[in-house]
Order: structure tokens, then C-alpha cells, then sequence
């Protein structure tokens, strides 16, 4: 199990890394192809469309032959897409390159949780899936840094070297032992499961939201502290303080969940997102922007653990795999960073960056008061586990 564990979390750690590369490269893209707000958007969100495009047909490839097959494809696709990255210098093929690493991160996602998942104990689901995205988050530290190296040194050895991590990363999988494919439910068992089962939409719909917020700061932040005069550098290590707080978070917000339910972590993160939201776009200088930008990652933090053991927890009573569910988080994922980098910088161009902010702050208000009576999962499963542990064969 620990070796299993590491090796998903040092899959999601390359994977979070180079989406997160772009950030402090973002500005310099801007200026060498000569891209406006919305161009650039594009550049970030092609990553996320690809996750969008290989959601679902990555969660069902795990299901149909497996986990290991399905994490092997998303490490071959990172491997090729990092080192066409690495060459690239005319956006169209930035964009590809970028759209088709989200695929294969896809498929890393799906297969690598729900590898992990179905080897959990379900009483520790929400720890461990908070411990392996405070992994993915700490790819979101050397992110920065990546990128910030690719300025210095040349993207070219930088993605290379990328693209030879992946193909280590393969052969560790490889000789690491699997379960069998088959004995889930897909496509098909998703759909339904997705129109009786109310926490499988909640779940949906609270991975959204948090992905929107992300998307539009991806984009707004590195141009703004660009703006107000700081260098890639600097845009890096903004984000690499960001991605502390967040990775601090996202495991206790986990064993949170286990303890106090699934949705009891996300209002709080509700709630502090929504002032975040209308504070973003005020501040005049670096340092202050940076300050704002880790407490909104400390708010974004509290959704991804929780909202993921409630899909997982909800596709275990539904009989839908686990891959599916993460399927499903992804899907939400990718359609938020796509809204949220795209039309929120779009939206920038056109007005200001305080109305997309504005916008996410009135959202996570709505949200919150939706989910403010709603059962919030988690320790209502505890009894049903104990019972079954007993030896009494309780089913959902």
C-alpha cells in the first residue's frame, strides 16, 4: 500500500508540475508570439480542454483493462506532449502539445486514484485522497519553479528532461501489481448512477467551482503581477507560496472529511472564497496580490479531497467504479479550468479583471447556501462500515 501510494503520488507530482510550468512562461509567451489576454488563455486552458476530452474516455479505459494500462497511456502521452513542449515555438502547436498532455493527464488521474481508492481502507478514503493531492499540489511548487527554469535555461533540456521522468515513472508502474479489470460498471452505469444519486451531482458541481476559480487566477494573476512589475521569477515564487498554503490544507481537509463530513471543509472554503473573490482585483502592488493569492489557494484547498471522497464514496453505493468517479472529477476539473481561463480572461479583456472575480465571489455565495443544510456525508458511512467489518454484509 505505501508503495502504491508514492508511486501515485509522484505521477500526480509530474503531472501537476508541468500544467503548473506554463505560469511564470505565460508572460514571455505573451510577448514573443505577441498574444493578448485572451490568446494567453487559451494557452492555459488547452491543458484543461484536453483533461475535458480524455475525462471520461480515460476513466473508462481503467475500468474496461484496467488501472495499470490506463496510467501507463497517460505517462506515454506526458512523455511525447513535454518533449514537443520543449521544441515548440509557434502557438498552434503549444496549444496541441498542451491539449494532449491534459488527456494524458487524464488518464494518469482516473487510473492513479482509483488504483489507490480500491486499495484503501474506505474509513481513511478521504486522508489518503487528501494526502495524494497534497502530493499533486506539491508538483504545483516545482511548477513555478520548472517554468522559471525554462526562462533561464532553455525549454528545450527542461521539457526533456520532463519527458524522461514520465518514462521512469512508466517502468516503476509497470512492475507494480494491479487489480483486474472488468468488475465495474462504466459509461453506461455512469449516466444512471449520475441522474438517482444526488451527492454524485453535488460532488460534480462543488469540483467545478473551485476548478473556475483556479482557471481564472492561472490566467489574471501572472498578468497582473507582470504588470505591476514582476519578473518571472517573482510570478514564481507568488505561486509556489500559493501552492504551500494549498498543500497544507488539502490533507487536513481530508481527515476532516473522514471526521466531520464531506461538506463540512467546503463551506468554510465557500465562505473564504467568496470574500477572496471580491478582493483579487484591489490590490496595487506585488506583495500584497501574493498575499491574497495564497489565502485564495487556502480556500480552494478545502474543496478537492472532500468534494472527490464524496463522488467515490457516492459511486461505491451506485456500484459505478472507482475510475469512473474520478472520471467525474475530472471532467468537473477540466470543464471549470476551460470556463475559468478562457471566458474569465475574455471577460478581463473586454471589461476588467474585477468582474470575473466578482462573478466567482457571487457563485461561491450561491453554492454555499445551497449546501448549508445538506447532509454532509462522510461519518454517516461509519456505521455501515463498522457493521460490515463485523461481518453483518450490509450493502449500500
Amino acid at each position: 500500500m505505501r508503495r502504491l501510494f508514492w508511486l501515485v503520488c509522484a505521477v500526480l507530482v509530474i503531472d501537476t508540475a508541468f500544467y503548473a510550468a506554463i505560469t511564470p512562461l505565460l508572460p514571455t509567451y505573451a510577448e514573443d508570439l505577441d498574444l493578448s489576454k485572451t490568446a494567453a488563455g487559451v494557452l492555459s486552458a488547452s491543458y484543461a480542454a484536453g483533461t475535458l476530452a480524455g475525462a471520461l474516455p480515460g476513466g473508462s479505459l481503467a475500468v474496461r483493462f484496467g488501472v495499470k494500462p490506463a496510467l501507463l497511456t497517460g505517462l506515454s502521452l506526458l512523455a511525447v506532449t513535454s518533449a514537443v513542449f520543449g521544441v515548440a515555438e509557434n502557438v498552434v502547436i503549444l496549444d496541441a502539445a498542451r491539449f494532449f498532455q491534459g488527456v494524458g493527464g487524464a488518464c494518469s488521474w482516473a487510473a492513479g486514484l482509483a488504483w489507490l481508492v480500491g486499495a484503501a481502507p474506505r474509513e481513511r478514503r478521504g486522508q489518503l485522497i487528501g494526502g495524494a493531492i497534497g502530493a499533486a499540489i506539491v508538483g504545483l511548487f516545482f511548477g513555478p519553479v520548472i517554468g522559471g527554469a525554462a526562462v533561464a535555461l532553455g525549454t528545450e533540456p527542461v521539457f526533456g528532461a520532463a519527458a524522461a521522468f514520465a518514462a521512469g515513472l512508466g517502468a516503476w508502474a509497470l512492475v507494480t501489481s494491479a487489480h483486474e479489470a472488468g468488475a465495474e460498471a462504466g459509461l453506461r452505469g455512469l449516466a444512471a448512477a449520475m441522474r438517482v444519486h444526488p451527492d454524485l451531482r453535488t460532488g460534480f458541481l462543488l469540483f467545478i467551482l473551485p476548478a473556475l476559480f483556479a482557471g481564472v487566477v492561472a490566467v489574471l494573476v501572472p498578468l497582473r503581477l507582470d504588470a505591476l512589475g514582476a519578473g518571472g521569477v517573482a510570478v514564481g515564487a507568488a505561486f509556489l507560496a500559493a501552492a504551500a498554503v494549498e498543500a497544507t490544507v488539502s490533507p487536513l481537509a481530508g481527515r476532516a472529511s473522514d471526521r466531520r463530513g464531506r461538506l463540512a471543509p467546503m463551506r468554510a472554503g465557500l465562505a473564504a472564497a467568496a470574500v477572496a473573490g471580491l478582493l483579487l482585483a484591489v490590490p496595487e502592488n506585488a506583495l500584497l496580490l501574493t498575499v491574497l493569492l495564497c489565502a485564495t489557494a487556502g480556500a480552494l484547498g478545502t474543496f478537492w479531497a472532500p468534494a472527490m471522497a464524496l463522488l467515490t464514496d457516492a459511486a461505491d453505493s451506485a456500484g459505478v467504479g472507482h475510475a469512473m468517479a474520478i472520471a467525474i472529477a475530472n471532467l468537473a476539473w477540466a470543464i471549470g479550468q476551460v470556463v475559468g481561463g478562457a471566458a474569465g480572461s475574455g471577460l478581463a479583456d473586454l471589461t476588467a479583471d474585477a468582474l470575473p472575480y466578482t462573478l466567482l465571489s457571487a457563485l461561491c455565495l450561491l453554492a454555499l447556501l445551497t449546501v448549508a443544510r445538506k447532509p454532509g456525508g462522510g461519518p454517516a458511512y461509519r456505521p455501515r462500515i463498522e457493521r460490515e467489518q463485523a461481518g453483518q454484509g450490509l450493502v449500500p
